[in-house]
């Protein structure tokens, strides 16, 4: 009874190693596939990596950099369309009349300093303005 056994035991030992040895050389083939795969295609991985990042930059760009400079432009020809007589605004918030207009400079015109004839000006540069209202003459 204890050849039987151990001829039990032998064949199923035997059979176990022939299913390990397969299962080995299954995992290799898979291994060796996926190896395969990685080295193939580093391009795609780093494509994938830097996509969030090209992403983002696009992204402020259209959110962030496009409209301000749309602004600036804005501005930039509000203030080269200034012409005698216009009301402005200056970026300190002084409230007045251009009164004359040289190169870079502009001469606001204030107010009265005592007599009707005594007008106070300020001499600013452009870009100071910050808003043009046009007089309608």
């Amino acid at each position: 009874m204890a050849n039987i056994l151990e001829t039990v035991v032998f064949a199923e030992g035997e059979t176990a190693a022939n299913q390990t040895t397969g299962q080995t050389t299954q995992t290799t083939a898979q291994n060796g596939v996926a190896q395969q795969q990685q080295q193939a295609n580093p391009v795609m991985s780093t494509i994938v990596s830097i996509l969030p990042l090209v992403l983002i930059i696009v992204l402020l760009y259209f959110m962030m950099i496009r409209p301000q400079r749309k602004r600036e432009k804005e501005t930039k020809e509000m203030i080269n369309a200034m012409k005698v007589g216009d009301k402005v605004v200056t970026i300190g918030g002084i409230c007045g009349k251009v009164s004359k207009i040289k190169d870079e400079f502009v001469f606001i015109e204030t107010g009265n300093i005592g007599t009707q004839d005594e007008k106070s000006v300020i001499k600013m540069e452009r870009d100071a303005i910050r808003t043009v209202e046009s007089s309608k003459n």
